[in-house]
């Protein structure tokens, strides 16, 4: 039978679980797998390890003969070369040869040891029944069972079908979404025009690609424009999508943060040659090739035309040969591989032609461009290298299709089931890819009306006062339970807004062509930028872990380039500190720091303040209750002042300073004894009466006697508390101070 289950939805583990449960159950039984992408063979060799399991690579079509002949190994994988010395071959070619090489290398007396289980990858291929023939003949007594991760095409399906047998089971594109196993794909046809003669029309078209864009955003953006109009000035048409692709790396979320990457392929060696040495004189240099092209020097030798121009030949061996750099062509892809896959920053874009494009799992790659004429099967394998899930910030893979494969702009119909998949039944492919600036307004929409709805019950004017009432608490003095109640609701603006920023940096320069009115596009900004304001200062107010560091270089880049560049400037001063580091280090000052919103509202910014040093004091607490504690009651008379009108603002300030650098800063608060010198002495001090001999010499008992350790271990912990009753026989009191010896990093 045939196992259909889609590209990157865990083909490979399905085999090699089949295989385990083959092995583990059925006596005298051996697994053969024959694929013809080396990428998959290596893959399913590191799969079968991981889970324990040996496998043997045949070497050639004779070795694995040899290896049927025997009763070992059990399991086995055998690849059809398709790439060979000079370069790619073709698929009858491939699979004629790989027979051939079995019928050739068979003894008179073979037979095939073992009950044998034989799984053929990529079954929906025409070549695969010629194999299946051949197969059966070596191996009458064997199953054979197809597995593909594309639908079959019409004309074969029968014969697939009536070769292999029936569907086992389907795992189809879309219920691998709908399980979260891969990403929906959003499709766009670009249309590159190839006589742009005036520099009127270019200076338009990179308008119409950054209208979105913030000011800031637009100015850094045109100098990188300047450069690339002096590199790519003849242009033509691998110049304009050249120039296209670096405006998305510079624009596109992904892409500019180095959490993802793109593929391009070209239609071509020669081609996918000329774009690599175009992409490195505009000045991006985080690209490479990866083809089968294979430098040979006899290849080159006597090309020359009458005019002394290099032969598309030579140029490929010039080009490659100075990517290449002294390394081996093998050494230089797997290096590029493994960069794009683990390190995407450093690896931003490959250009391939055939390879890579099936069987290559490289999770970051978020965009692939297509400049090649593809359909069916190619183009469905090729697609699907983007659908791979890597962290929430990559929610779609997108496909950009040069070539107008599905000629949606010649025809204005977006229907993605015809032209270039006219081979597959329309039910196999509905639903793989769908209109990315369609897809991407429904997308903005939904963001939109979900953030709108959690913050329908916060109370009028809406003002930050009432969104921190609403999210943190309505008390000061209950702050800590209320934060803690209220944690669910401060999650989900969190995770609303960035979905919401993320949304519109994807449609910021196409809003009009998405459909929306002159008034709706100043709307939709201003209300981005509102709820944006709410989650930094909500954020703020709360003092969340996840605060102000989350506005990572990727929110970042998505606040400079669609928002507010000057916003971003103002996260800045919290982006190595924290608030209360902010009111040590400057003192009243630091107001001015606070956001605008905050700042001009004294009671937020008092609530927002208090709410941050008694965080801080709550989180230091364990360390050294005692001191702590004092500091609490200090901050609780000071917000009780506060709202008695008893204190001035500015006096409120000085206190609320004063607290914070004596919480932070416990040594700066009181005159201790010399000996009593660091923060674990201080704690023991502290918490013993004061009685600095006691402090001293328990804190010197500790140092020399503790055993290497202690913490997270029964037998050891129970050692120290019999060295800390030495000193303290309360045994209630010891009990406390080894839970106070637990939270010093100096023990």
């Amino acid at each position: 039978g045939i196992i259909w289950h889609t590209q990157g939805s865990g083909k490979s583990l399905t085999m090699v679980w089949i295989a385990k449960w083959i092995r583990e159950n059925i006596s005298d039984s051996r697994v053969l797998i024959i694929t013809d992408r080396d990428e998959l063979d290596k893959q399913i060799e590191k799969v079968f390890k991981g889970v324990d399991e040996d496998i043997y690579r045949t070497k050639s079509g004779r070795d694995l003969i040899e290896k049927l002949n025997q009763t070992t190994p059990l399991m086995l994988c055998s690849l059809i070369h398709k790439f060979g010395a000079k370069g790619q071959k073709d698929d009858d070619t491939s699979y004629d040869e790989y027979i051939d090489e079995l019928e050739r290398s068979l003894p008179k007396d073979f037979k095939a040891k073992g009950d044998i289980y034989v799984f053929v990858d990529e079954c929906h291929r025409t070549q695969s029944g010629k194999l299946h023939t051949a197969m059966k003949r070596i191996l009458p007594d064997s199953m054979f069972i197809g597995f593909t991760g594309t639908p079959l095409l019409k004309k074969d399906k029968a014969t697939s079908i009536e070769v292999f047998g029936s569907y086992i089971h389907t795992y189809k594109f879309d219920e691998a979404v709908e399980d979260n196993v891969v990403l929906d794909l959003r499709y766009e046809a670009r249309d590159i025009e190839q006589n742009i003669t005036s520099q009127e029309k270019i200076d338009k078209w990179f308008e119409s690609k950054t209208k979105g864009l913030t000011d800031y955003a637009k100015t850094r953006l045109k100098q990188r424009w300047g450069t690339m109009q002096k590199v790519l000035s003849s242009r033509s048409r691998l110049e304009q999508i050249v120039k296209d692709i670096i405006l998305d790396m510079e624009t596109k979320d992904r892409l500019q943060n180095g959490r993802g990457n793109a593929m391009l392929i070209a239609g071509n060696i020669y081609e996918a040659c000329k774009y690599y040495e175009l992409f490195q004189a505009a000045g991006f240099k985080k690209c490479a090739i990866v083809t089968s092209y294979n430098l040979n020097i006899s290849d080159i030798k006597g090309e020359a035309t009458g005019e002394d121009k290099a032969t598309e030949n030579v140029e490929k061996y010039r080009i490659y040969q100075k990517m290449l750099d002294g390394k081996t062509p093998e050494a230089f892809e797997e290096e590029v591989k493994r960069k794009f896959v683990e390190d995407p920053a450093q690896m931003k874009l490959l250009i391939v032609v055939d390879k890579l494009l099936t069987g290559f799992d490289a999770p970051p790659a978020t965009y692939l461009y297509i400049d090649k004429s593809m359909k069916d099967h190619a183009l469905f394998q090729a697609i699907c290298r983007v659908n791979r899930l890597d962290g929430e910030d990559k929610e779609y893979g997108y496909i950009i299709d040069y070539m107008d494969l599905f000629k949606s702009l010649e025809k204005s119909i977006n229907d993605y089931t015809s032209e270039a998949f006219s081979g597959y039944d329309e039910e196999d492919v509905k639903g793989l890819l769908s209109n990315r600036l369609e897809k991407a307004k429904e997308r903005l929409d939904e963001a939109l009306e979900k953030v709108k709805a959690l913050c329908e019950p916060v109370a009028p004017p809406k003002d930050t006062r009432q969104y921190i009432r609403y999210f943190c608490w309505e008390n000061i003095f209950r702050s800590e339970e209320e934060l803690k109640e209220n944690e669910e609701k401060r999650l989900a603006l969190y995770k609303y807004t960035t979905s919401l920023i993320r949304a519109y940096a994807n449609i910021a320069n196409e809003m009009e062509e998405a459909g929306y009115t002159h008034k709706e596009i100043q709307d939709i900004k201003n209300d981005v930028e509102h709820f944006n304001t709410v989650r930094r200062e909500v954020m703020l107010a709360a003092k969340d872990d996840i605060d102000l560091k989350s506005y990572e270089p990727a929110m970042r880049h998505l606040i400079d380039n669609y928002i507010s560049a000057d916003e971003s400037r103002q996260i800045s001063a919290f982006e190595d500190m924290t608030l209360v580091d902010l009111i040590v280090n400057r003192g009243a000052d630091f107001v001015k720091e606070l956001p605008d919103n905050i700042r001009k509202d004294k009671e937020s910014a008092a609530e927002v303040i208090e709410n941050n040093v008694r965080r801080l004091i709550v989180e230091e607490k364990p360390t050294n209750p005692k001191y702590y504690e004092r500091m609490s009651v200090l901050l609780e008379e000071v917000i009780r002042q506060r709202k008695a009108a008893a204190i001035s603002y500015e006096e409120h300030l000085n206190r609320v300073v004063e607290i914070a650098r004596k919480s932070k800063k416990p040594e700066t608060a009181e005159d201790y004894p010399a000996n009593i010198n660091t923060k674990a002495i201080r704690a023991l001090f502290d918490n013993l009466g004061k009685d600095e001999g006691l402090a001293i010499s328990l804190h010197e008992k500790i140092k020399k006697k503790a055993p290497s350790g202690w913490r997270g271990n029964k037998i050891k912990k129970r050692l120290m508390l019999s060295l800390i009753k030495e000193h303290i026989p309360d045994e209630r009191l010891a009990e406390e101070i080894l839970l106070l010896v637990d939270k010093q990093e100096e023990y």
